[in-house]
């Protein structure tokens, strides 16, 4: 009697791969640059004088060194005339960096947008780098505007007093303190800020699930 029985295959049960989280897809980064970039099409900054928004200012705008727009309603302290002269004086502050660092801000923004489609993980690493670029020139762009619209102030307050003069009005404004321009940075603005630090922390969240 034969003994030997006919002996059966084992088989390793492998089980299926589990499909990747929402965090290992490219949704929530190039969602997060595609907000970002459309932000440049809102205003990014404001020019305020006694508490009334002046004019406004886009990040488009920023890039293509257009003027600054007059906010809807904020001629009704001064005339038709006289408050485009204001606001249009106000707003002419100093060139420095600030449209360079706008420009970088934005292009840093799409190649990231773009890199967020590629499936390698060199592609999650541009991501987090042109995320984390584009944040910090949208902060240079900021502090520069700043620096250089207070700075032009200073100027013209200096003109005038070597003039002589007893009221000077800084380019049309009176040296009042309650009625000095300033200048403001929309919520807008530091959405997109956060909106690109957003898509830089998604994209090392993609390529941390990639590994796994």
């Amino acid at each position: 009697m034969d003994t030997n029985q006919p002996t059966t295959p084992t088989t390793t049960y492998a089980p299926p791969s589990s499909a990747p989280g929402m965090f290992g897809t490219k949704i929530p980064s190039s969602v997060a640059f595609a907000v970002g970039l459309l932000l440049f099409l809102l205003p990014f900054s404001e020019i305020k004088c006694g508490g009334t928004k002046l004019a406004t200012k886009s990040g488009l705008d920023f890039a293509l060194d257009n003027q600054w727009k007059p906010a809807m309603g904020g001629g009704g302290m001064f005339g038709k005339n006289e408050f485009k002269e204001k606001s249009m004086s106000a707003g002419k502050e100093q060139k420095g960096n600030t449209q360079y660092l706008i420009i970088g801000a934005f292009a840093l923004g799409l190649i990231g947008f773009a890199t967020t489609f590629a499936k390698n993980k060199g592609a999650s690493i541009g991501g987090i780098v042109t995320g984390v670029l584009s944040a910090g020139a949208l902060i240079g762009f900021m502090l520069d505007l700043k620096s250089n619209f207070n700075s032009s102030l200073r100027e013209k307050t200096m003109d005038k007093v070597e003039e002589g003069a007893n009221n000077f009005d800084m380019g049309g404004f009176s040296g009042m303190d309650n009625i000095k321009p300033t200048l403001a940075f929309s919520p807008w603005f530091y959405v997109a800020v956060v909106a690109f630090l957003a898509a830089a922390f998604f994209c090392y969240k993609r390529m941390q699930s990639s590994k796994t």
